[in-house]
């Protein structure tokens, strides 16, 4: 099927990003959240996003015009989702909010859409099964921070169909991103894999064997990754990372079990970047409201 016409679910962190990819790909695009103050720092986001994309070369200045002109924003699910050929939910990572979504789309959008989530460890099939569509439910796993980031990891449950697939494949190219094809799994390939190296670091943390900073470098220099693993978790959160590890610790067995140290600094509120403190400090940080709809 052809996409014209993509809702963005939250306005959050990840929602934001993602309506950025998806206006700058050329696609109609409408962003939702029930959070009026998340939605207005959104939009902002994403009209800031695309003027840094044409002063960076990335995109011409009439592209931008034509981005900002298909760019709208929606107060409800029900308004947001009505004239989508693909719905991106981009709400906190937690199954309960994810399936409250998925029922409302299947109500609300039209028979043909195709419903994708950005889950980054979640079951697909598990939220596919409260709808009429399981054969057009998809995960779209997009990377943070959005604009920047190249991959997209697409997870195709037991019941997508091979039209879905190819839609959501072309979506993603015309991101501009490199599209991978997962089976569905717990994790599926890139969080499965961060989260075991983000444990270890921080099991090697809590034996003192080296500090944060040098367990960080060590993997940037000495392993080519672009961040070590407690920046990174400090950009994705360390409350997301505890929750993607404990359902892989109920899902794949011990060798998930989280950090008694990552625990630790999730009771204590040291969440991130997000939070201002988190391996890190971040003095500077501003704290945001979140609405249901935010991640």
């Amino acid at each position: 099927m052809d996409v014209n016409t993509i809702a963005v679910i939250g306005a959050g962190t990840m929602g934001r990003g993602i309506a950025y990819a998806a206006a700058a790909g050329g696609y109609r695009t409408i962003l939702e959240d029930i959070s009026a103050p998340v939605l207005d720092a959104g939009l902002a986001y994403v009209c800031r996003s695309l003027d840094e994309g044409v002063a960076r070369g990335k995109l011409s200045a009439q592209q931008n015009e034509s981005a900002l002109a298909q760019l709208v924003t929606a107060r409800s699910i029900e308004e947001a989702c009505r004239e989508a050929d693909l719905v991106i939910e981009a709400v906190p990572e937690e199954m309960e909010t994810k399936i409250e979504i998925f029922t409302l789309l299947d109500k609300f959008a039209r028979p043909g859409s195709i419903f994708a989530s950005n889950t980054s460890s979640l079951a697909i099939s598990e939220m596919a099964a409260v709808t009429f569509r399981p054969d057009k439910c998809i995960g779209m796993h997009f990377f943070n921070p959005v604009p920047k980031m190249k991959l997209l990891e697409i997870v195709r449950a037991p019941k997508t169909s091979d039209d879905t697939l190819a839609a959501c494949c072309e979506v993603g190219r015309r991101m501009g991103k490199e599209v991978v094809v997962v089976r569905e799994s717990p994790g599926f390939l890139t969080s499965r894999m961060n989260a075991l190296i983000g444990n270890e670091a921080f099991a090697m943390l809590e034996e003192g064997i080296a500090s944060a900073e040098d367990i960080d470098k060590a993997m940037k220099l000495g392993l080519n990754h672009p961040m070590g693993p407690f920046e990174l978790v400090d950009l994705v959160g360390l409350d997301v990372r505890l929750s993607i590890l404990e359902y892989l610790h109920r899902t794949l067995g011990e060798k998930f079990r989280p950090s008694s140290l990552l625990r630790q600094y999730v009771a204590a509120g040291r969440l991130g970047r997000k939070s201002g403190r988190g391996v890190y400090d971040y003095p500077d940080a501003k704290l945001a409201g979140r609405g249901i709809d935010s991640q």
